[in-house]
């Protein structure tokens, strides 16, 4: 197997089947597949160009109070549905109770203090968005320290890095072989900060 656009592959690893040597002189993969489903590969991009997804959160603080507003929508439609969005931040500690809705998808607050908004797709009709109101100790004016947000996604079908199979050669087998590609795009680190 090869793809056409090596040059955006960084931090690859493969699966032991994999021969080290053809990939090291011409980015070929040359494998012999094991038994059953298994992970061929795995890369990073590093400077991927724009996420499928915004995430806009807007958080002001006075009088002891702190009102939170995220909104998140489609930016880039992909061509396929996104799906097991979530979106997570940690309450800083000087909050003693929040009070947080949604329009869309299920909100909950853990034990150790973290936000948890499951949103899972998108719907065609709103945005959704989280709303509330986090009530700091006593004593304090405004929340100086604002929290980062993690957002998780994925996306079947599609390789939103943009890497692209070239050429499929499956050889010794009997029967000519369906030839595809899958691709999953699943966010790793994506993070926004307020």
């Amino acid at each position: 197997m090869s793809f056409a656009n090596t040059a955006i592959i960084n931090d690859v690893t493969f699966h032991p089947c994999v021969r080290f040597r053809p990939w090291e002189s011409n980015q070929i993969l040359s494998f012999v597949p094991p038994d059953g489903q298994f992970k061929l590969m795995s890369y990073r991009v590093q400077k991927l160009k724009k996420t499928p997804i915004y995430v806009k959160p807007q958080l002001t603080s006075d009088s002891g109070n702190c009102r939170v507003s995220v909104m998140v929508g489609i930016r880039n439609d992909p061509g396929k549905p996104i799906d097991s969005i979530t979106v997570q931040f940690q309450l800083p500690p000087l909050i003693v109770s929040a009070d947080l809705t949604t329009n869309y998808g299920t909100v909950d607050i853990l034990a150790d203090k973290t936000c948890l908004w499951t949103i899972g797709q998108i719907p065609k009709d709103k945005a959704p968005a989280l709303s509330g109101n986090l009530r700091l100790e006593e004593g304090l004016a405004q929340l100086h320290a604002l929290p980062t947000f993690q957002v998780k996604f994925g996306i079947m079908g599609v390789a939103i890095s943009g890497l692209q199979n070239d050429k499929l050669d499956v050889k010794n087998t009997p029967n000519a072989p369906y030839k595809g590609f899958r691709a999953q795009t699943q966010a790793g680190k994506y993070e926004v900060r307020s």
